[in-house]
């Protein structure tokens, strides 16, 4: 009868102001680290915890007090840790990233190393020799266990402004055999990030001006020609995607952004006759360009 007292009591929070101290699982940091001497890969793959190896069986809870309806959340969370099955998680997990795995490398054409030269593209081709093993299929030691790389699937990327795909040695072409040349960002792809993407810098500015009490709004023809200009300086001076739209952005606004402290309550419109009176002139200045935008 008293354990159904209390269990009423506790459901209708009659009791959510009471202090108690209740014995908590300590979530990573409190096992020692070891490091495997000799071991390929370096002490990120060499080390690892006597918690890791043990699991919870070593891992002492430690007393807190807090209120019941501070408790409820933690002690929720620790139970729920006890109904998963940890090994057959990892055995699982271990699976998927064997035969489901993809592993993308951007800028790769940063490693090219050029015949005839020496210093630096010495340690590029280093790089691209530790890759061949792991494109190829090797055995990756993990803290969750080895990990065969066999049917991994490898993306590898870069702009290769300067330096050839054909500048990556032999056989690491060999490994990655299948390759496509992307198109370039046209006025439409700008216009689509610019106005759909989650972050894009448009309701970034807005939210930034909002700190300062100033309304920002963007008209289509302002997008337009935001993308318009960053299609034309990537075209004259040099390409650099989509980053070219954060200069841009930053240039068209910044008096806006300096004196927006003293602009609180205004609400300013943001349309094409705007933006071709601040950065017009700039883009068609290629010289100029080159180093502003």
């Amino acid at each position: 009868a008293t354990r159904e007292t209390f269990r009423k009591r506790l459901r209708d929070g009659e009791i959510d102001d009471k202090e108690i101290e209740v014995e908590l699982q300590q979530t990573g940091g409190g096992m020692p680290m070891f490091e495997l001497p000799n071991t390929p890969g370096g002490g990120s793959v060499s080390a690892f915890s006597l918690g890791d190896l043990f699991g919870k069986a070593m891992q002492r809870g430690k007393p807190r007090k807090l209120t019941v309806q501070e408790a409820r959340g933690p002690l929720l969370a620790d139970e729920s840790d006890k109904l998963i099955d940890q090994e057959a998680s990892v055995r699982e997990a271990i699976h998927e990233v064997e035969n489901n795995g993809i592993v993308f490398i951007d800028e790769m054409d940063k490693i090219c190393a050029r015949e005839g030269r020496g210093g630096a593209d010495v340690s590029r081709e280093g790089v691209q020799r530790d890759l061949l093993p792991l494109i190829e299929g090797t055995t990756v030691a993990t803290k969750h266990g080895p990990v065969k790389t066999d049917h991994v699937l490898f993306i590898a990327s870069g702009a290769f402004h300067v330096a050839k795909p054909s500048d990556l040695l032999p056989e690491l072409q060999g490994r990655l055999p299948i390759r496509v040349e992307l198109a370039s960002l046209n006025e439409e792809d700008f216009r689509r990030i610019l106005t759909e993407t989650e972050a894009c810098l448009t309701k970034q500015y807005v939210a930034l001006m909002g700190t300062e009490g100033v309304t920002l709004e963007f008209s289509p023809s302002a997008i337009d020609a935001i993308a318009k200009v960053a299609v034309a300086v990537n075209t004259s001076v040099e390409n650099i995607g989509a980053r070219r739209l954060q200069t841009v952005m930053e240039r068209v606004l910044d008096d806006i952004s300096f004196s927006a402290s003293d602009r609180a309550g205004e609400k300013i419109a943001i349309d094409g006759e705007f933006v071709e009176k601040h950065i017009g002139d700039l883009a068609k200045n290629r010289d100029l360009s080159r180093f502003i935008l």
